[in-house]
């Protein structure tokens, strides 16, 4: 029995739509455009290194994302920070090379401000365009949901909130009466699972988005086999949301498809992009912030009788315990099987180490840990090996944070859930951020939560 190898093919890896395939080359392209342009603006001639550098932007941003279909101000936060990543690696680069005086300031000023104006430029075009098509009566999509539960209500919320680029949520379609289901508020129920052929044909839908639980697999089945002589497009939405994914990709190992739930997203490119801003963004922050250690170091040796550095178990990545660096900061070293967290006015804290917890410099030693290779500047924060054990217990897919290194700031932390997790849902929802840092990585992300860690060691109040 010969097996389909090209529908496995093709199941594995459908072609991208047209506005991901614009969008992986349009700000590589734009980038390298608009130097060609600076060039003839300042009447540069165009040098071999000039070609190096085009050759290396295109290397370095593709693919690009897709911000069609997003505004606000997370499109320009997204652009410049994407852009800015970009810079640091080329100046890196040619400062190391001695190649950045082959440009002249101006020009290179010039060219550096303007990428991201025109990629923002050609965003908001890229955007007004889908929405004008998606406008036309020929290319509104009607859609309807089955299964009214939780994964139906995440697919109906991306529904309505893409309506303005063509999709009309119709409604839902479920066996149980409406009192049993889990219907948003102004969902409507259209009918039980087997109406909806007859309502395919007769309301011309589009898209099928079925979310059964995987429980139901005879009910999908046999759904799927009636639909198979209509029209609409079917969409499966696995009930994997039981599940705290973090990746949720597909990938093809050795020719079996596999679906990535709880796996690292650092691997591949990835990883190396992870470990290169590690190492270059640690290096130089602790050559930048060198004289704070020295002052505080100072500041906590007079002030308590004990270690300047604090040492503590914790919990890295899979798992495995780690000793991570602080300023001490308190009159005990808890560092035991029970370790009890700091709370506000507690007494063990000195007056000293209350200033450098507030401030966040008692963390400073942790860029040691980063060019050690046990700890990111972003990532989850590290728990003590005692509150390991007790909240995986308690709180779903604690450990699934720890497949990645911990960070010395992180996503929940910049989102108010920093210091003491006092109650079961600050912990459950501290985890929840964690995953969804995971799920959504990039380096202009971590750059985000950088920018937002130093304004909050200065300004935020909640911090003891």
């Amino acid at each position: 029995m010969f097996e389909d190898h090209s529908a496995r093919k093709r199941f594995l890896s459908s072609p991208p739509s047209v506005p991901t395939a614009v969008a992986a080359i349009m700000e590589p392209v734009v980038a390298c455009v608009t130097l060609a342009f600076c060039h003839s603006l300042f009447r540069q001639p165009f040098s071999g290194i000039s070609t190096a550098l085009m050759v290396l932007l295109l290397v370095l941003m593709f693919p690009g994302a897709n911000r069609f279909g997003q505004t606000g101000v997370g499109v320009v936060i997204g652009t410049l920070l994407s852009w800015l990543g970009v810079l640091l690696v080329l100046l890196l680069l040619g400062y190391a090379t001695n190649t950045l005086q082959q440009f002249p300031a101006r020009m290179l000023a010039t060219w550096m401000v303007l990428t991201p104006v025109m990629q923002l430029l050609l965003t908001v075009v890229g955007t007004s365009w889908l929405r004008h098509h998606a406008s036309l009566p020929s290319s509104r999509r009607p859609a309807v949901v089955v299964g009214a539960n939780h994964s139906g209500q995440r697919v109906s919320a991306m529904l309505q909130a893409r309506r303005s680029f063509g999709h009309d949520l119709m409604g839902y379609f479920d066996d149980r009466t409406p009192e049993r289901t889990e219907l948003p508020p102004g969902a409507t129920l259209l009918g039980r699972l087997a109406d909806l052929p007859a309502y395919i044909d007769e309301h011309g839908i589009k898209d099928v988005f079925i979310t059964l639980p995987m429980s139901s697999q005879p009910r999908i089945l046999d759904l799927m086999e009636s639909l198979q002589n209509t029209t609409a497009s079917l969409h499966y939405v696995p009930d994997v949301f039981a599940v705290n994914i973090i990746q949720g990709r597909l990938t093809d190992m050795g020719g079996v498809p596999v679906v990535g739930l709880i796996v690292t997203p650092f691997t591949g490119v990835n990883g190396l992009i992870k470990r290169i801003s590690d190492i270059v963004l640690a290096a130089i922050i602790l050559v930048l912030i060198s004289p704070i250690l020295l002052a505080v170091a100072i500041g906590v040796k007079l002030s308590s009788p004990g270690p300047i550095i604090f040492k503590q178990r914790r919990t890295g990545l899979d798992g495995e315990d780690i000793n991570v660096y602080k300023f001490r900061s308190m009159v005990t070293q808890d560092n035991g099987p029970v370790v009890q967290q700091a709370t506000r006015g507690d007494p063990r804290i000195t007056r000293f180490g209350a200033f450098i917890r507030k401030t966040s410099l008692d963390e400073l030693p942790q860029f040691i840990n980063v060019l050690q290779g046990r700890m990111s500047i972003v990532g989850p924060r590290p728990h003590a090996v005692a509150h390991n054990e007790q909240y995986r217990q308690l709180v779903k897919a604690y450990m699934a944070r720890h497949k990645v290194k911990p960070g010395i700031t992180g996503w929940a932390q910049v989102n108010g859930l920093r210091g003491e997790t006092d109650t079961l849902d600050k912990m459950a929802a501290r985890v929840e951020y964690d995953l969804e840092y995971l799920r959504n990585w990039s380096l202009g992300l971590d750059l985000l939560i950088i920018a937002r860690t130093a304004k909050l060691m200065f300004f935020d109040r909640g911090a003891y």
